[in-house]
Protein backbone atom coordinates (compact mmCIF):
# COMPACT_ATOMS: atom_id res chain seq x y z
CA UNK A 1 0.00 0.00 0.00
CA UNK A 2 1.64 3.48 -1.06
CA UNK A 3 1.81 5.89 2.03
CA UNK A 4 0.28 9.49 1.15
CA UNK A 5 1.71 12.69 3.33
CA UNK A 6 -1.24 15.28 3.10
CA UNK A 7 -0.09 18.40 4.84
CA UNK A 8 -3.17 20.90 5.31
CA UNK A 9 -4.17 23.34 7.98
CA UNK A 10 -8.31 23.32 7.42
CA UNK A 11 -9.27 20.40 9.48
CA UNK A 12 -12.51 19.74 7.13
CA UNK A 13 -10.31 19.63 3.60
CA UNK A 14 -7.93 17.50 5.40
CA UNK A 15 -10.20 15.13 6.80
CA UNK A 16 -12.51 15.06 3.44
CA UNK A 17 -8.92 15.07 1.35
CA UNK A 18 -7.78 11.63 3.83
CA UNK A 19 -10.65 9.59 3.67
CA UNK A 20 -10.91 10.02 -0.34
CA UNK A 21 -7.60 8.92 -0.38
CA UNK A 22 -7.92 5.84 1.93
CA UNK A 23 -11.13 5.00 0.22
CA UNK A 24 -8.55 4.69 -2.85
CA UNK A 25 -6.39 1.84 -0.83
CA UNK A 26 -3.78 4.58 -0.10
CA UNK A 27 -2.34 4.92 3.46
CA UNK A 28 -2.68 8.31 4.67
CA UNK A 29 -0.86 10.59 7.11
CA UNK A 30 -1.41 13.96 7.88
CA UNK A 31 -0.35 17.38 9.38
CA UNK A 32 -1.85 20.30 10.36
CA UNK A 33 0.99 22.95 9.54
CA UNK A 34 4.43 22.65 7.55
CA UNK A 35 6.75 21.98 10.29
CA UNK A 36 4.97 18.59 11.78
CA UNK A 37 4.50 18.05 8.11
CA UNK A 38 8.20 18.34 7.52
CA UNK A 39 9.38 16.09 10.20
CA UNK A 40 6.65 13.60 9.56
CA UNK A 41 8.60 12.98 5.85
CA UNK A 42 11.70 12.47 7.87
CA UNK A 43 10.58 9.96 9.74
CA UNK A 44 8.07 7.98 7.85
CA UNK A 45 9.63 8.48 4.09
CA UNK A 46 6.05 8.51 2.14
CA UNK A 47 6.11 7.47 -1.14
CA UNK A 48 4.10 11.10 -2.27
CA UNK A 49 3.88 14.10 -0.42
CA UNK A 50 0.85 16.47 -1.11
CA UNK A 51 1.03 19.96 0.43
CA UNK A 52 -0.97 22.98 0.99
CA UNK A 53 1.05 26.39 0.52
CA UNK A 54 -0.28 28.89 2.99
CA UNK A 55 -0.11 27.39 6.58
CA UNK A 56 1.17 28.53 9.72
CA UNK A 57 4.86 28.04 11.28
CA UNK A 58 6.09 26.41 7.99
CA UNK A 59 4.54 26.83 4.21
CA UNK A 60 5.01 24.70 1.89
CA UNK A 61 7.43 26.26 0.07
CA UNK A 62 9.36 25.69 3.36
CA UNK A 63 8.67 21.97 3.70
CA UNK A 64 9.88 21.49 -0.36
CA UNK A 65 12.84 23.56 0.62
CA UNK A 66 13.00 21.47 3.51
CA UNK A 67 13.05 18.10 2.02
CA UNK A 68 15.54 19.20 -0.83
CA UNK A 69 18.32 19.17 1.53
CA UNK A 70 17.87 15.77 2.46
CA UNK A 71 19.18 12.77 1.16
CA UNK A 72 17.08 10.21 2.19
CA UNK A 73 13.94 12.49 0.71
CA UNK A 74 14.62 14.87 -1.88
CA UNK A 75 13.21 12.32 -4.26
CA UNK A 76 10.17 12.14 -2.73
CA UNK A 77 7.60 13.08 -5.46
CA UNK A 78 5.73 16.64 -3.90
CA UNK A 79 2.10 18.07 -5.25
CA UNK A 80 1.11 21.31 -3.98
CA UNK A 81 -2.69 21.64 -3.25
CA UNK A 82 -3.63 25.58 -2.91
CA UNK A 83 -6.08 28.09 -3.60
CA UNK A 84 -3.45 30.67 -4.96
CA UNK A 85 -4.07 30.68 -8.79
CA UNK A 86 -1.92 33.54 -9.55
CA UNK A 87 1.00 32.82 -12.25
CA UNK A 88 3.93 33.64 -9.80
CA UNK A 89 2.71 31.52 -7.53
CA UNK A 90 2.39 28.21 -9.44
CA UNK A 91 5.80 29.06 -10.77
CA UNK A 92 7.66 29.66 -7.60
CA UNK A 93 6.61 26.24 -6.60
CA UNK A 94 7.73 24.66 -9.41
CA UNK A 95 10.86 26.38 -10.05
CA UNK A 96 11.83 25.15 -6.18
CA UNK A 97 10.84 21.48 -7.72
CA UNK A 98 7.33 20.51 -7.02
CA UNK A 99 6.37 18.29 -9.53
CA UNK A 100 2.85 19.35 -9.79
CA UNK A 101 0.28 21.81 -8.84
CA UNK A 102 -3.52 21.29 -8.05
CA UNK A 103 -5.98 23.91 -7.46
CA UNK A 104 -9.20 23.97 -5.15
CA UNK A 105 -11.29 23.13 -5.23
CA UNK A 106 -10.49 20.04 -6.81
CA UNK A 107 -12.38 17.09 -7.88
CA UNK A 108 -11.51 13.32 -6.33
CA UNK A 109 -10.44 12.24 -9.88
CA UNK A 110 -7.64 15.41 -9.97
CA UNK A 111 -6.05 14.35 -6.83
CA UNK A 112 -5.94 10.51 -7.49
CA UNK A 113 -4.52 10.72 -10.82
CA UNK A 114 -1.85 13.30 -10.14
CA UNK A 115 -1.04 11.00 -7.34
CA UNK A 116 -1.03 7.96 -9.54
CA UNK A 117 1.28 9.76 -12.20
CA UNK A 118 3.44 11.31 -9.94
CA UNK A 119 4.10 7.97 -8.32
CA UNK A 120 4.54 6.36 -11.16
CA UNK A 121 6.95 8.52 -12.46
CA UNK A 122 9.03 8.68 -9.21
CA UNK A 123 8.97 4.74 -9.63
CA UNK A 124 10.64 5.06 -13.06
CA UNK A 125 13.18 7.71 -12.48
CA UNK A 126 14.19 5.55 -9.02
CA UNK A 127 15.05 2.73 -11.18
CA UNK A 128 16.82 4.85 -14.16
CA UNK A 129 18.91 6.19 -10.52
CA UNK A 130 19.87 2.31 -9.77
CA UNK A 131 21.17 1.46 -13.17
CA UNK A 132 22.86 4.36 -13.44
CA UNK A 133 24.58 3.70 -9.94
CA UNK A 134 22.75 6.87 -8.29
CA UNK A 135 24.58 9.20 -10.60
CA UNK A 136 22.74 12.02 -12.64
CA UNK A 137 21.49 10.54 -15.55
CA UNK A 138 21.37 13.87 -17.13
CA UNK A 139 23.52 16.85 -17.12
CA UNK A 140 22.67 19.98 -14.65
CA UNK A 141 21.28 22.25 -17.71
CA UNK A 142 18.76 19.84 -20.12
CA UNK A 143 15.30 20.81 -19.73
CA UNK A 144 13.03 18.32 -18.41
CA UNK A 145 9.17 19.76 -17.73
CA UNK A 146 7.18 21.90 -19.39
CA UNK A 147 8.03 24.47 -15.97
CA UNK A 148 11.55 23.90 -17.73
CA UNK A 149 10.55 24.97 -21.07
CA UNK A 150 8.50 28.18 -19.45
CA UNK A 151 11.73 28.93 -18.13
CA UNK A 152 13.33 28.89 -21.40
CA UNK A 153 10.64 31.37 -23.02
CA UNK A 154 11.00 33.35 -20.05
CA UNK A 155 15.37 33.53 -20.53
CA UNK A 156 15.43 33.40 -24.29
CA UNK A 157 12.36 34.48 -26.02
CA UNK A 158 11.14 37.84 -27.73
CA UNK A 159 8.73 39.65 -25.81
CA UNK A 160 5.19 40.85 -27.51
CA UNK A 161 2.98 43.16 -26.49
CA UNK A 162 -0.62 43.69 -27.67
CA UNK A 163 -3.66 45.69 -26.74
CA UNK A 164 -7.11 44.24 -25.91
CA UNK A 165 -9.05 43.17 -29.20
CA UNK A 166 -5.24 43.76 -31.31
CA UNK A 167 -4.63 40.76 -33.39
CA UNK A 168 -1.73 38.53 -33.03
CA UNK A 169 -1.72 36.23 -36.26
CA UNK A 170 -4.52 34.97 -38.70
CA UNK A 171 -5.47 31.88 -40.14
CA UNK A 172 -3.17 31.14 -42.93
CA UNK A 173 0.09 32.92 -41.83
CA UNK A 174 3.23 31.35 -41.78
CA UNK A 175 3.36 29.71 -38.30
CA UNK A 176 7.12 31.11 -36.90
CA UNK A 177 6.67 31.20 -33.39
CA UNK A 178 5.43 29.46 -30.46
CA UNK A 179 4.18 31.44 -27.56
CA UNK A 180 3.68 31.65 -23.62
CA UNK A 181 1.64 34.44 -22.21
CA UNK A 182 2.97 36.23 -19.25
CA UNK A 183 -0.02 38.50 -19.21
CA UNK A 184 -3.27 38.66 -20.12
CA UNK A 185 -6.00 36.25 -22.30
CA UNK A 186 -5.84 35.15 -25.52
CA UNK A 187 -8.92 33.98 -28.43
CA UNK A 188 -8.60 31.67 -30.84
CA UNK A 189 -11.46 31.71 -33.75
CA UNK A 190 -12.37 30.21 -37.30
CA UNK A 191 -15.06 31.60 -39.66
CA UNK A 192 -16.97 29.22 -40.82
CA UNK A 193 -18.77 29.04 -44.51
CA UNK A 194 -20.94 31.57 -43.68
CA UNK A 195 -18.85 33.81 -41.90
CA UNK A 196 -19.88 33.08 -38.72
CA UNK A 197 -17.25 33.62 -36.04
CA UNK A 198 -16.85 29.84 -34.14
CA UNK A 199 -14.39 30.32 -30.96
CA UNK A 200 -11.40 27.45 -31.14
CA UNK A 201 -9.49 27.88 -27.75
CA UNK A 202 -9.01 30.35 -24.51
CA UNK A 203 -5.08 30.65 -23.51
CA UNK A 204 -5.24 32.41 -20.18
CA UNK A 205 -1.75 33.44 -17.90
CA UNK A 206 1.00 31.16 -18.30
CA UNK A 207 -0.55 29.05 -21.29
CA UNK A 208 1.47 28.04 -24.43
CA UNK A 209 -0.25 28.53 -27.88
CA UNK A 210 0.50 28.60 -31.53
CA UNK A 211 1.84 25.70 -32.55
CA UNK A 212 0.52 23.86 -35.18
CA UNK A 213 3.54 21.82 -36.18
CA UNK A 214 6.89 21.78 -34.78
CA UNK A 215 8.88 19.58 -37.82
CA UNK A 216 6.76 21.43 -40.85
CA UNK A 217 6.16 24.85 -42.10
CA UNK A 218 2.21 24.70 -41.34
CA UNK A 219 0.39 27.72 -41.35
CA UNK A 220 -1.66 29.12 -38.14
CA UNK A 221 -5.23 27.51 -38.98
CA UNK A 222 -6.95 29.99 -37.17
CA UNK A 223 -6.87 33.73 -36.08
CA UNK A 224 -5.35 34.68 -32.24
CA UNK A 225 -6.55 37.85 -30.73
CA UNK A 226 -5.74 39.37 -27.26
CA UNK A 227 -9.43 39.66 -25.27
CA UNK A 228 -7.03 41.46 -22.68
CA UNK A 229 -4.01 43.66 -22.67
CA UNK A 230 -1.49 41.22 -23.56
CA UNK A 231 2.09 40.25 -22.94
CA UNK A 232 3.78 37.66 -24.21
CA UNK A 233 7.14 35.69 -24.98
CA UNK A 234 8.17 33.82 -28.71
CA UNK A 235 10.05 31.40 -29.52
CA UNK A 236 10.53 30.73 -32.92
CA UNK A 237 9.99 27.21 -34.14
CA UNK A 238 13.66 26.02 -35.28
CA UNK A 239 14.94 27.14 -31.88
CA UNK A 240 12.11 24.88 -30.25
CA UNK A 241 12.54 22.05 -32.42
CA UNK A 242 16.48 21.94 -31.55
CA UNK A 243 15.35 22.61 -27.72
CA UNK A 244 13.26 19.31 -28.00
CA UNK A 245 15.77 17.29 -30.04
CA UNK A 246 18.12 17.68 -27.07
CA UNK A 247 15.94 17.05 -23.84
CA UNK A 248 13.98 14.11 -24.63
CA UNK A 249 12.19 13.92 -21.15
CA UNK A 250 10.76 17.37 -22.46
CA UNK A 251 9.50 16.17 -25.58
CA UNK A 252 7.77 13.04 -23.81
CA UNK A 253 6.22 16.12 -21.47
CA UNK A 254 5.41 18.26 -24.59
CA UNK A 255 3.64 15.51 -25.90
CA UNK A 256 1.54 14.78 -22.81
CA UNK A 257 0.35 18.27 -22.62
CA UNK A 258 -0.70 17.91 -26.38
CA UNK A 259 -2.84 14.54 -25.16
CA UNK A 260 -3.98 16.84 -23.03
CA UNK A 261 -5.30 19.54 -25.40
CA UNK A 262 -6.92 17.03 -27.32
CA UNK A 263 -8.73 15.27 -24.45
CA UNK A 264 -10.26 18.50 -23.86
CA UNK A 265 -11.53 19.45 -27.06
CA UNK A 266 -12.98 15.81 -27.27
CA UNK A 267 -14.46 16.68 -23.49
CA UNK A 268 -15.62 19.97 -24.99
CA UNK A 269 -16.91 18.46 -28.34
CA UNK A 270 -19.16 15.84 -26.06
CA UNK A 271 -20.46 18.85 -24.08
CA UNK A 272 -21.35 20.59 -27.36
CA UNK A 273 -23.38 17.52 -28.68
CA UNK A 274 -24.96 15.98 -25.62
CA UNK A 275 -24.79 18.39 -22.79
CA UNK A 276 -28.14 20.31 -22.31
CA UNK A 277 -28.04 24.42 -22.87
CA UNK A 278 -27.88 25.34 -19.54
CA UNK A 279 -25.47 23.04 -18.57
CA UNK A 280 -23.40 24.48 -21.83
CA UNK A 281 -23.84 27.82 -20.73
CA UNK A 282 -23.02 27.59 -17.21
CA UNK A 283 -19.86 25.56 -18.62
CA UNK A 284 -18.70 28.57 -21.07
CA UNK A 285 -19.33 30.82 -18.48
CA UNK A 286 -17.02 28.86 -16.10
CA UNK A 287 -14.45 28.84 -18.81
CA UNK A 288 -14.22 32.28 -19.60
CA UNK A 289 -14.05 32.99 -16.03
CA UNK A 290 -10.97 30.45 -15.45
CA UNK A 291 -9.24 32.08 -18.67
CA UNK A 292 -10.01 35.72 -17.56
CA UNK A 293 -9.92 36.05 -14.61
CA UNK A 294 -7.72 34.76 -11.51
CA UNK A 295 -10.80 35.11 -9.74
CA UNK A 296 -13.73 33.43 -10.89
CA UNK A 297 -16.52 35.40 -9.23
CA UNK A 298 -14.65 38.76 -10.68
CA UNK A 299 -16.49 40.12 -13.65
CA UNK A 300 -15.89 39.48 -16.86
CA UNK A 301 -16.49 41.10 -19.90
CA UNK A 302 -17.19 38.80 -23.04
CA UNK A 303 -19.61 38.98 -25.83
CA UNK A 304 -22.49 36.67 -25.79
CA UNK A 305 -21.62 35.81 -29.22
CA UNK A 306 -18.25 34.62 -28.22
CA UNK A 307 -20.54 32.55 -25.25
CA UNK A 308 -22.57 31.48 -27.76
CA UNK A 309 -19.91 29.64 -30.14
CA UNK A 310 -17.91 28.33 -27.30
CA UNK A 311 -21.09 26.38 -26.14
CA UNK A 312 -22.24 25.60 -29.18
CA UNK A 313 -25.68 27.35 -28.85
CA UNK A 314 -27.47 30.21 -30.98
CA UNK A 315 -27.01 33.70 -29.55
CA UNK A 316 -30.64 33.51 -29.14
CA UNK A 317 -30.98 30.42 -26.94
CA UNK A 318 -27.90 31.63 -24.87
CA UNK A 319 -29.31 34.86 -23.96
CA UNK A 320 -32.72 33.40 -22.98
CA UNK A 321 -30.21 31.02 -20.72
CA UNK A 322 -27.99 33.99 -18.89
CA UNK A 323 -31.59 35.68 -18.28
CA UNK A 324 -32.69 32.50 -16.96
CA UNK A 325 -29.71 32.42 -14.94
CA UNK A 326 -29.88 36.20 -13.89
CA UNK A 327 -33.12 35.65 -12.23
CA UNK A 328 -31.90 32.74 -10.38
CA UNK A 329 -29.56 34.44 -8.46
CA UNK A 330 -26.85 33.12 -10.10
CA UNK A 331 -24.91 35.91 -12.05
CA UNK A 332 -25.87 39.41 -12.67
CA UNK A 333 -24.79 41.67 -15.81
CA UNK A 334 -23.36 44.85 -15.68
CA UNK A 335 -23.60 45.97 -19.82
CA UNK A 336 -21.80 43.19 -21.23
CA UNK A 337 -19.84 42.24 -18.07
CA UNK A 338 -20.48 39.14 -16.24
CA UNK A 339 -20.08 38.93 -12.58
CA UNK A 340 -20.56 34.88 -11.12
CA UNK A 341 -22.65 35.68 -8.34
CA UNK A 342 -23.14 31.94 -7.28
CA UNK A 343 -19.84 29.96 -8.26
CA UNK A 344 -20.89 26.42 -6.31
CA UNK A 345 -24.14 26.09 -7.98
CA UNK A 346 -22.81 27.03 -11.52
CA UNK A 347 -20.16 24.36 -10.99
CA UNK A 348 -23.21 22.17 -9.94
CA UNK A 349 -24.87 22.62 -13.17
CA UNK A 350 -21.76 22.09 -15.32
Amino acid sequence: MKKVLLIEDDTVLRENTAEILELSDYEVLTASNGQIGLEMAKKHKPDIVVCDIMMPVLDGYGVLEGLSKQDETKFIPFIFLSAKTERQDVRKGMDLGADDYITKPFSEDEIISAIESRIAKASILKDERESFGNTTSNAENELRTLNDLKNFFDDNGTIFNYKKNDIIYKEGHNSNFIYLITNGAVKCFKFDEKGKELTTALHKEDDLFGYTSFTQNTPYRETATAIKDLEMVGVSKTDLKEVLDNNHKLTLEVIQMLTDDLTGVKNQLLQMAYSSVQKKTASTILRFADKINSKPEDPIKISRNDLASVAGIATETLIRTISDFKKQGLIEMEGRNIRVLNLQKLQDIS
